[in-house]
């Protein structure tokens, strides 16, 4: 299983790598779509943790370009911004959808339910 967390805040992001090492799951991380859109060109991902409101590219949109690279990748989006109704209301992946501040167990259950279906 392989995974690539996005996020642009940099120590989130770092601790949250270190936080799922710990749990025995790897996972490479960057701060920005562009980082996330290089290096898909070069490692294929199962799973992908997008955080929803970025600069220059949110989640969503990078999760349409990853797609075309990685045919079937499942989604975890995060956010700080709006609520759980809100998102679940202009998504058809709301399964897959995490408020910050994340709680690591949630995010582990989700990450599992996302790669079991």
């Amino acid at each position: 299983m392989r995974i690539l967390l996005v996020d642009d805040e940099e120590e989130f992001v770092a601790t949250l790598a270190e936080r799922l090492s710990l749990r025995d799951i790897e996972a490479d991380w960057v701060t920005s779509a562009r980082e996330a859109e290089k290096i898909a060109d070069t490692r294929h991902y199962d799973l992908v943790v997008l955080d929803v409101k970025m600069p220059h590219m949110g989640g969503r949109q990078l999760k349409q370009l990853l797609e075309k690279k990685m045919p079937g990748i499942k989604t975890i989006y995060l956010t700080g911004h709006g609520s759980e109704e809100d998102y679940k209301a202009g998504s058809a992946e709301a399964e897959y959808y995490l408020m910050k501040p994340i709680n690591i167990n949630d995010l582990i259950d989700k990450i599992n339910d996302a790669l079991a279906t």
